[in-house]
Protein backbone atom coordinates (compact mmCIF):
# COMPACT_ATOMS: atom_id res chain seq x y z
CA UNK A 1 0.00 0.00 0.00
CA UNK A 2 1.22 3.47 -0.95
CA UNK A 3 -0.67 6.13 0.96
CA UNK A 4 -0.56 9.90 1.23
CA UNK A 5 -1.68 11.28 4.59
CA UNK A 6 -2.50 14.92 5.16
CA UNK A 7 -3.76 16.82 8.18
CA UNK A 8 -2.25 19.43 10.41
CA UNK A 9 -2.09 22.87 11.89
CA UNK A 10 -2.77 21.53 15.39
CA UNK A 11 -1.99 18.38 17.33
CA UNK A 12 -5.69 17.52 17.15
CA UNK A 13 -5.30 16.90 13.42
CA UNK A 14 -1.73 15.59 13.37
CA UNK A 15 -1.89 13.04 16.17
CA UNK A 16 -4.80 11.02 14.69
CA UNK A 17 -2.94 10.98 11.37
CA UNK A 18 0.18 9.65 13.07
CA UNK A 19 -1.81 7.05 15.03
CA UNK A 20 -3.28 5.71 11.79
CA UNK A 21 0.10 5.79 10.06
CA UNK A 22 1.60 3.76 12.89
CA UNK A 23 -1.25 1.25 12.70
CA UNK A 24 -0.77 0.89 8.93
CA UNK A 25 2.95 0.28 9.44
CA UNK A 26 2.35 -2.28 12.18
CA UNK A 27 -0.13 -4.28 10.10
CA UNK A 28 1.38 -3.71 6.66
CA UNK A 29 5.15 -3.42 7.03
CA UNK A 30 5.70 -3.01 3.29
CA UNK A 31 3.46 0.05 3.08
CA UNK A 32 4.92 3.37 1.91
CA UNK A 33 3.63 6.52 3.61
CA UNK A 34 4.10 10.14 2.58
CA UNK A 35 2.74 13.04 4.61
CA UNK A 36 1.81 16.38 3.07
CA UNK A 37 1.67 19.38 5.40
CA UNK A 38 2.88 22.91 5.96
CA UNK A 39 6.40 23.92 6.87
CA UNK A 40 5.45 26.39 9.59
CA UNK A 41 2.98 24.32 11.64
CA UNK A 42 3.26 21.52 14.17
CA UNK A 43 3.27 18.68 11.62
CA UNK A 44 6.67 19.84 10.35
CA UNK A 45 8.12 18.73 13.70
CA UNK A 46 5.88 15.85 14.78
CA UNK A 47 5.86 13.87 11.54
CA UNK A 48 9.66 13.56 11.05
CA UNK A 49 9.98 12.76 14.78
CA UNK A 50 7.83 9.67 14.12
CA UNK A 51 10.11 8.67 11.25
CA UNK A 52 7.90 9.60 8.29
CA UNK A 53 8.71 11.66 5.21
CA UNK A 54 6.79 14.89 4.73
CA UNK A 55 6.43 17.22 1.76
CA UNK A 56 5.24 20.80 2.17
CA UNK A 57 2.65 22.99 0.49
CA UNK A 58 2.04 26.69 1.05
CA UNK A 59 -1.51 27.16 2.25
CA UNK A 60 -3.33 29.26 4.84
CA UNK A 61 -6.79 29.33 6.35
CA UNK A 62 -9.38 31.94 5.46
CA UNK A 63 -10.15 34.68 7.98
CA UNK A 64 -13.75 34.75 9.15
CA UNK A 65 -13.95 38.51 8.60
CA UNK A 66 -13.07 40.78 5.72
CA UNK A 67 -9.30 40.74 5.42
CA UNK A 68 -6.66 41.25 2.75
CA UNK A 69 -5.16 37.96 4.00
CA UNK A 70 -8.06 36.16 2.33
CA UNK A 71 -6.71 37.16 -1.08
CA UNK A 72 -3.47 35.37 -0.27
CA UNK A 73 -5.46 32.43 1.13
CA UNK A 74 -7.49 32.18 -2.08
CA UNK A 75 -4.36 32.19 -4.25
CA UNK A 76 -2.72 29.53 -2.11
CA UNK A 77 -5.87 27.40 -2.15
CA UNK A 78 -5.22 27.01 -5.88
CA UNK A 79 -1.42 26.87 -5.99
CA UNK A 80 -1.22 24.39 -3.10
CA UNK A 81 -3.38 21.93 -5.03
CA UNK A 82 -1.03 22.27 -8.00
CA UNK A 83 1.94 21.50 -5.73
CA UNK A 84 0.13 18.52 -4.24
CA UNK A 85 -0.59 17.19 -7.75
CA UNK A 86 3.13 17.22 -8.41
CA UNK A 87 3.80 15.17 -5.24
CA UNK A 88 1.03 12.74 -6.18
CA UNK A 89 2.47 12.26 -9.65
CA UNK A 90 5.90 11.51 -8.16
CA UNK A 91 4.73 9.26 -5.29
CA UNK A 92 1.92 7.44 -7.16
CA UNK A 93 -0.27 6.69 -4.11
CA UNK A 94 -2.93 3.99 -4.06
CA UNK A 95 -5.04 6.02 -1.64
CA UNK A 96 -5.12 9.31 0.30
CA UNK A 97 -6.18 9.83 3.90
CA UNK A 98 -7.03 13.23 5.41
CA UNK A 99 -7.54 14.28 9.02
CA UNK A 100 -8.59 17.88 8.51
CA UNK A 101 -7.14 21.30 9.08
CA UNK A 102 -6.85 23.64 6.13
CA UNK A 103 -3.58 21.98 5.08
CA UNK A 104 -5.43 18.79 4.10
CA UNK A 105 -7.35 20.70 1.43
CA UNK A 106 -4.51 20.59 -1.10
CA UNK A 107 -3.55 16.91 -0.95
CA UNK A 108 -7.04 15.45 -0.57
CA UNK A 109 -8.60 17.60 -3.29
CA UNK A 110 -5.70 16.82 -5.65
CA UNK A 111 -6.07 13.09 -4.95
CA UNK A 112 -9.82 13.15 -5.40
CA UNK A 113 -9.55 15.04 -8.68
CA UNK A 114 -6.98 12.50 -9.88
CA UNK A 115 -9.38 9.62 -9.23
CA UNK A 116 -7.41 8.28 -6.27
CA UNK A 117 -9.59 6.79 -3.49
CA UNK A 118 -9.96 9.12 -0.53
CA UNK A 119 -10.78 8.47 3.14
CA UNK A 120 -11.24 11.36 5.57
CA UNK A 121 -11.53 11.49 9.35
CA UNK A 122 -13.36 14.12 11.41
CA UNK A 123 -12.32 14.43 15.05
CA UNK A 124 -14.97 16.84 16.29
CA UNK A 125 -18.72 16.66 16.89
CA UNK A 126 -19.20 19.56 14.46
CA UNK A 127 -17.28 18.90 11.22
CA UNK A 128 -14.77 21.52 10.16
CA UNK A 129 -15.16 23.53 6.97
CA UNK A 130 -12.31 21.69 5.23
CA UNK A 131 -13.77 18.28 6.05
CA UNK A 132 -17.19 19.26 4.70
CA UNK A 133 -15.68 20.69 1.52
CA UNK A 134 -13.61 17.53 0.93
CA UNK A 135 -16.38 15.07 1.82
CA UNK A 136 -17.64 14.90 -1.77
CA UNK A 137 -14.32 13.34 -2.81
CA UNK A 138 -14.35 10.70 -0.05
CA UNK A 139 -15.46 7.12 -0.46
CA UNK A 140 -15.34 6.77 3.35
CA UNK A 141 -16.02 9.48 5.95
CA UNK A 142 -14.88 8.39 9.42
CA UNK A 143 -16.50 10.23 12.34
CA UNK A 144 -15.76 10.37 16.06
CA UNK A 145 -19.18 11.47 17.34
CA UNK A 146 -22.46 10.01 16.10
CA UNK A 147 -23.85 13.56 16.25
CA UNK A 148 -21.61 14.48 13.29
CA UNK A 149 -23.73 12.57 10.77
CA UNK A 150 -26.45 15.19 10.51
CA UNK A 151 -23.98 17.84 9.30
CA UNK A 152 -23.13 15.95 6.11
CA UNK A 153 -25.23 16.03 2.94
CA UNK A 154 -27.97 13.37 2.53
CA UNK A 155 -26.23 11.82 -0.48
CA UNK A 156 -23.12 11.17 1.66
CA UNK A 157 -24.82 9.32 4.51
CA UNK A 158 -24.01 5.83 3.21
CA UNK A 159 -20.29 6.71 3.17
CA UNK A 160 -20.20 7.65 6.86
CA UNK A 161 -18.85 5.21 9.44
CA UNK A 162 -18.30 5.74 13.16
CA UNK A 163 -14.73 4.91 14.16
CA UNK A 164 -14.00 7.25 17.07
CA UNK A 165 -10.79 9.18 17.62
CA UNK A 166 -7.48 7.28 17.57
CA UNK A 167 -5.69 7.37 20.93
CA UNK A 168 -2.07 6.36 21.45
CA UNK A 169 -3.06 3.74 24.00
CA UNK A 170 0.50 2.46 24.38
CA UNK A 171 1.38 5.53 26.45
CA UNK A 172 -1.38 4.85 28.99
CA UNK A 173 0.14 1.81 30.65
CA UNK A 174 -0.11 2.71 34.33
CA UNK A 175 -2.81 1.94 36.88
CA UNK A 176 -3.84 4.69 39.28
CA UNK A 177 -2.00 2.96 42.11
CA UNK A 178 1.22 2.57 40.08
CA UNK A 179 1.09 6.21 38.98
CA UNK A 180 0.55 7.47 42.52
CA UNK A 181 3.46 5.47 43.86
CA UNK A 182 5.68 6.90 41.11
CA UNK A 183 4.54 10.44 41.98
CA UNK A 184 4.62 10.00 45.75
CA UNK A 185 0.92 10.78 46.12
CA UNK A 186 -0.96 8.97 48.92
CA UNK A 187 -3.32 6.30 47.64
CA UNK A 188 -6.19 7.61 49.78
CA UNK A 189 -5.86 11.25 48.68
CA UNK A 190 -7.92 13.14 46.08
CA UNK A 191 -5.75 14.16 43.12
CA UNK A 192 -6.69 16.95 40.70
CA UNK A 193 -5.00 17.52 37.33
CA UNK A 194 -5.65 20.79 35.48
CA UNK A 195 -4.20 22.45 32.40
CA UNK A 196 -5.18 24.64 29.48
CA UNK A 197 -2.90 23.25 26.77
CA UNK A 198 0.79 23.62 25.97
CA UNK A 199 0.49 27.37 25.39
CA UNK A 200 -1.88 27.78 28.31
CA UNK A 201 -5.16 29.63 28.79
CA UNK A 202 -5.45 32.75 30.93
CA UNK A 203 -8.97 32.01 32.13
CA UNK A 204 -8.23 28.42 33.18
CA UNK A 205 -5.03 29.55 34.91
CA UNK A 206 -6.92 32.23 36.81
CA UNK A 207 -9.82 29.96 37.77
CA UNK A 208 -7.68 26.98 38.81
CA UNK A 209 -5.10 28.90 40.81
CA UNK A 210 -7.89 30.90 42.43
CA UNK A 211 -9.70 27.65 43.23
CA UNK A 212 -6.55 26.27 44.88
CA UNK A 213 -6.92 28.85 47.63
CA UNK A 214 -9.93 26.83 48.77
CA UNK A 215 -8.99 23.25 47.90
CA UNK A 216 -5.42 23.54 49.23
CA UNK A 217 -6.80 23.94 52.74
CA UNK A 218 -8.07 20.36 52.69
CA UNK A 219 -5.41 17.93 53.91
CA UNK A 220 -6.12 15.03 51.55
CA UNK A 221 -6.43 17.07 48.32
CA UNK A 222 -3.42 17.20 45.97
CA UNK A 223 -3.38 19.31 42.82
CA UNK A 224 -1.05 19.81 39.85
CA UNK A 225 -1.70 22.66 37.42
CA UNK A 226 0.21 23.54 34.24
CA UNK A 227 0.03 27.19 33.22
CA UNK A 228 1.45 26.76 29.71
CA UNK A 229 4.39 28.68 28.33
CA UNK A 230 2.72 32.04 27.74
CA UNK A 231 1.23 32.45 31.21
CA UNK A 232 4.02 30.90 33.28
CA UNK A 233 5.70 34.02 34.71
CA UNK A 234 2.42 35.84 35.25
CA UNK A 235 0.63 33.01 37.01
CA UNK A 236 3.67 31.84 38.94
CA UNK A 237 3.68 35.30 40.52
CA UNK A 238 -0.10 35.03 41.05
CA UNK A 239 0.37 31.70 42.86
CA UNK A 240 3.22 33.08 44.96
CA UNK A 241 1.01 36.01 45.94
CA UNK A 242 -1.58 33.50 47.17
CA UNK A 243 1.13 31.56 49.06
CA UNK A 244 0.50 28.38 47.07
CA UNK A 245 4.03 27.65 45.83
CA UNK A 246 5.22 26.40 49.23
CA UNK A 247 2.27 24.08 49.80
CA UNK A 248 3.55 20.47 49.52
CA UNK A 249 0.19 19.29 48.14
CA UNK A 250 0.17 21.87 45.34
CA UNK A 251 2.33 21.77 42.22
CA UNK A 252 2.22 24.61 39.72
CA UNK A 253 4.42 24.23 36.66
CA UNK A 254 4.82 25.55 33.15
CA UNK A 255 4.35 22.22 31.39
CA UNK A 256 3.60 18.62 32.38
CA UNK A 257 6.13 16.27 30.81
CA UNK A 258 4.74 13.06 32.32
CA UNK A 259 1.08 13.55 31.39
CA UNK A 260 0.18 9.83 31.00
CA UNK A 261 1.31 9.20 34.59
CA UNK A 262 -0.53 12.27 35.89
CA UNK A 263 -3.73 11.34 34.06
CA UNK A 264 -3.58 7.80 35.39
CA UNK A 265 -3.24 9.11 38.94
CA UNK A 266 -5.96 11.77 38.69
CA UNK A 267 -9.38 11.55 40.32
CA UNK A 268 -10.52 14.64 38.42
CA UNK A 269 -9.28 16.45 35.31
CA UNK A 270 -10.01 20.11 34.54
CA UNK A 271 -9.23 21.45 31.07
CA UNK A 272 -10.28 22.31 27.54
CA UNK A 273 -12.44 20.14 25.27
CA UNK A 274 -10.31 19.36 22.24
CA UNK A 275 -11.26 16.13 20.50
CA UNK A 276 -8.10 14.22 21.40
CA UNK A 277 -8.24 15.31 25.04
CA UNK A 278 -11.80 13.99 25.23
CA UNK A 279 -10.78 10.73 23.56
CA UNK A 280 -8.04 10.22 26.15
CA UNK A 281 -10.37 11.06 29.05
CA UNK A 282 -12.91 8.59 27.67
CA UNK A 283 -10.29 5.86 27.28
CA UNK A 284 -9.19 6.33 30.90
CA UNK A 285 -12.71 6.91 32.24
CA UNK A 286 -11.75 10.14 34.01
CA UNK A 287 -14.36 12.45 35.58
CA UNK A 288 -13.80 15.89 34.11
CA UNK A 289 -14.78 19.53 34.32
CA UNK A 290 -14.50 20.94 30.82
CA UNK A 291 -14.07 24.64 30.02
CA UNK A 292 -14.08 24.74 26.19
CA UNK A 293 -11.98 27.31 24.40
CA UNK A 294 -14.20 30.07 22.96
CA UNK A 295 -11.47 30.98 20.47
CA UNK A 296 -11.64 27.98 18.13
CA UNK A 297 -13.37 27.71 14.77
CA UNK A 298 -17.15 27.28 14.88
CA UNK A 299 -17.05 26.90 18.67
CA UNK A 300 -16.27 23.21 18.05
CA UNK A 301 -14.85 22.57 21.52
CA UNK A 302 -18.12 23.56 23.16
CA UNK A 303 -20.03 21.37 20.72
CA UNK A 304 -17.73 18.44 21.60
CA UNK A 305 -18.22 19.05 25.32
CA UNK A 306 -21.98 19.51 25.00
CA UNK A 307 -22.30 15.95 23.67
CA UNK A 308 -20.66 14.68 26.87
CA UNK A 309 -22.68 16.99 29.09
CA UNK A 310 -25.94 15.76 27.53
CA UNK A 311 -24.85 12.19 28.27
CA UNK A 312 -23.99 13.06 31.90
CA UNK A 313 -20.38 12.18 31.08
CA UNK A 314 -18.76 15.47 32.14
CA UNK A 315 -19.45 18.85 33.72
CA UNK A 316 -19.18 21.69 31.21
CA UNK A 317 -18.86 25.44 31.80
CA UNK A 318 -18.50 28.10 29.18
CA UNK A 319 -15.45 30.20 29.97
CA UNK A 320 -17.63 33.30 30.42
CA UNK A 321 -19.88 31.48 32.90
CA UNK A 322 -17.11 30.19 35.17
CA UNK A 323 -14.93 31.69 37.88
CA UNK A 324 -12.69 30.48 40.69
CA UNK A 325 -15.53 30.38 43.21
CA UNK A 326 -17.86 28.34 41.01
CA UNK A 327 -15.04 25.96 40.10
CA UNK A 328 -14.08 25.52 43.77
CA UNK A 329 -17.66 24.74 44.73
CA UNK A 330 -18.04 22.21 41.91
CA UNK A 331 -14.79 20.49 42.83
CA UNK A 332 -15.81 20.39 46.49
CA UNK A 333 -19.08 18.68 45.54
CA UNK A 334 -17.26 16.09 43.44
CA UNK A 335 -14.72 15.39 46.18
CA UNK A 336 -17.61 14.60 48.52
CA UNK A 337 -19.72 12.63 46.04
CA UNK A 338 -17.98 9.43 44.94
CA UNK A 339 -21.19 8.10 43.36
CA UNK A 340 -21.38 11.09 41.02
CA UNK A 341 -17.74 10.64 40.05
CA UNK A 342 -18.39 6.96 39.33
CA UNK A 343 -21.35 7.91 37.13
CA UNK A 344 -19.22 10.36 35.13
CA UNK A 345 -16.50 7.74 34.80
CA UNK A 346 -18.96 5.11 33.59
CA UNK A 347 -20.65 7.45 31.10
CA UNK A 348 -17.50 8.95 29.60
CA UNK A 349 -16.12 5.47 28.94
CA UNK A 350 -19.03 4.96 26.54
CA UNK A 351 -17.31 7.46 24.24
CA UNK A 352 -14.06 5.49 24.18
CA UNK A 353 -12.90 3.92 20.95
CA UNK A 354 -9.59 2.27 21.80
CA UNK A 355 -9.54 0.47 18.45
CA UNK A 356 -10.29 3.56 16.34
CA UNK A 357 -6.97 3.31 14.49
CA UNK A 358 -7.74 -0.29 13.51
CA UNK A 359 -11.24 0.63 12.36
CA UNK A 360 -9.89 3.46 10.21
CA UNK A 361 -7.26 1.13 8.73
CA UNK A 362 -10.03 -1.32 7.81
CA UNK A 363 -11.97 1.48 6.10
CA UNK A 364 -8.86 2.47 4.15
CA UNK A 365 -8.42 -1.13 2.99
CA UNK A 366 -12.11 -1.33 2.07
CA UNK A 367 -11.85 1.87 0.01
CA UNK A 368 -9.06 0.25 -2.01
CA UNK A 369 -11.24 -2.64 -3.19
Amino acid sequence: MRIIISGGGTGGHVNPALAVANKIKSLNKNSEILFIGTEDRIEAKLVPNEGYNIKFVKVRGFQRNLSMKNIDAAIKAVTSVMTAKKYIKEFKPDIAFGTGGFVSWAAIKAAGKAGIPVVIHEQNAFPGVTTKMLSKYASRICISFEESRKYFAPELQDRIVFTGNPVKTDKFIYSSEEARRMLGIPLDSFYILSYGGSMGADAINKYCIGMMETTSKTDNVYHIHATGSIGWEKFKAFAEEKKLMNNPRVEICEYIYDMPIRMAAADLVIGRAGAITLAELAYLGKPAILIPSPYVAEDHQYKNAAVLADAKAAIVYRESECDAEKLAETVKQLINDSEKRMLFSKNIRKFSASDADTKIYQEIKQALK
